[in-house]
């Protein structure tokens, strides 16, 4: 019996014996007077039974058979091994067609001990930043190296994006080797072309990413500043402002994507059987809009902030790898083991000793601008991922002489 029930049956003996009037019965047990009636009436009747609820000690209506609990336990157990409570509910009442809620899925794998796969640690006292107003506004990207395909396949890393209005994943996300600056270029445009042009990137400080060596050419150390790297030109001429963030926190919700999707879609994979980059991508192509419905949050504003890139904007040239090059007397290019041939140009005229601009696409072929105009193109010339070509570096000497100028610039009162 309950405290409650008990206090009904106390000041209902007490009223029988006339130590209490109904009236003061029925605010001490905060009910009506009628309501008082009726209780005192029924405890001098029934007694303690009046109390009692006519459903206590009954099995409820919803409870689970034996058979369906069995059910439960083997497939947590074996086809749904490793996915968390509200996940597998998810597939219960969607694959399974058993209608059941989380917490009465948690407190029967509770009982067969059957512990969650994720750890609870107590949360650290962060101060929130508000979420920016318009989708658009600003997005944050990065790359989340992960045993995704656990003993199945390789180790890959999943590139990705969100929109900070709204915690929706972006198009374009994908599964590559490894993070570097050629899977952030082809995610930057495909989220061009499929929703538009944001305001800012916020980022961290990979290599690909931002500048972190040391090294400074003439031209660089006469402008005062380095060349951006190969992204960074991207997002320069798209005009899209780079934010670097300070340490992991500052990222915060794409690294709580990343954790998300190491449990949801890490289970994902594994139900599918998916051990290759291309299946990975399959399955990552059908989880995007679940998780998008079941996560993303209507922005604080309706009206978008995305930009559409110009129509004279060629996106494929401007997210691609930017060199540049001398073309030589006998009209070609050699860069880095590639040799492209520049055909002769208006009234055959020859292209020698010009500075070109020399573009390797996403796709692994070459194009050749002067001036804006493509005046050469080549096929693929590498198999795999692209990766970015290495800087010319400084000779030992030129950098001993820079060091030695800063020494004494340092040393100067």
């Amino acid at each position: 019996m309950s405290e409650k029930q008990w206090k009904r049956v106390d000041v209902a003996r007490r009223v029988v014996r006339r130590q209490l009037t109904v009236a003061e019965a029925a605010v001490i047990l905060g009910v009506s007077v009628r309501q008082a009636q009726r209780i005192c009436q029924a405890v001098g009747e029934q007694g303690v039974a009046a109390v009692v609820h006519g459903n206590s000690n009954r099995a409820p209506a919803n409870k689970l058979e034996p058979k369906q609990r069995k059910q439960i336990v083997a497939l947590r157990k074996e086809k749904y091994l490793g996915f968390n409570d509200q996940h597998f509910t998810e597939k219960l009442v969607e694959v399974e067609k058993v209608s059941v809620s989380r917490a009465t899925v948690q407190r029967l794998l509770r009982s067969e001990g059957i512990k969650s796969p994720q750890r609870r640690r107590p949360k650290k006292h962060r101060k929130r930043r508000e979420r920016k107003a318009q989708a658009g506004l600003m997005l944050q990207w990065d790359g989340s190296p992960h045993a995704w395909l656990e003993e199945r396949g390789p180790s890959l890393c999943l590139m990705g994006a969100l929109d900070d209005a709204t915690g929706e994943l972006l198009k374009g996300a994908h599964f590559v080797e490894q993070e570097c600056a050629a899977a952030y270029l082809q995610l930057l445009l495909q989220i061009v072309e499929v929703h538009g042009i944001p305001h800012a990137i916020y980022m961290d400080r990979h290599g690909s990413l931002k500048r972190n060596d040391d090294y400074w050419t003439v031209e660089e150390e006469l402008r005062g500043e380095q060349d951006p790297t190969h992204v960074g030109k991207a997002l320069r001429l798209l005009d899209i402002n780079p934010i670097y963030a300070l340490s992991a926190q500052g990222k915060g919700r794409v690294e709580r994507m990343w954790r998300t999707f190491q449990d949801r879609l890490v289970s994902e994979l594994r139900l599918a059987g998916a051990s290759t980059v291309a299946e990975a991508n399959a399955v990552l192509e059908k989880f995007r809009p679940d998780f998008n419905q079941r996560f993303a949050v209507p922005p604080l504003e309706t009206e978008s902030a995305w930009r559409k890139p110009q129509k004279a904007t060629d996106l494929v040239r401007v997210c691609s790898f930017y060199y540049e090059s001398t073309v030589l007397n006998d009209n070609t290019i050699r860069f880095s083991g590639v040799t492209i041939d520049i055909p002769p140009g208006p009234k055959r005229r020859s292209y020698a000793q010009a500075v070109v601009e020399v573009r390797q696409l996403l796709d692994g072929s070459w194009r050749v601008y002067h001036r804006d105009t493509c005046i050469a193109t080549q096929a693929p010339t590498e198999a795999g991922e692209l990766r970015a070509k290495p800087r010319r570096k400084r000779s030992a000497a030129s950098r001993a002489f820079r060091r030695a100028v800063s020494n004494v610039a340092v040393s100067l009162p």
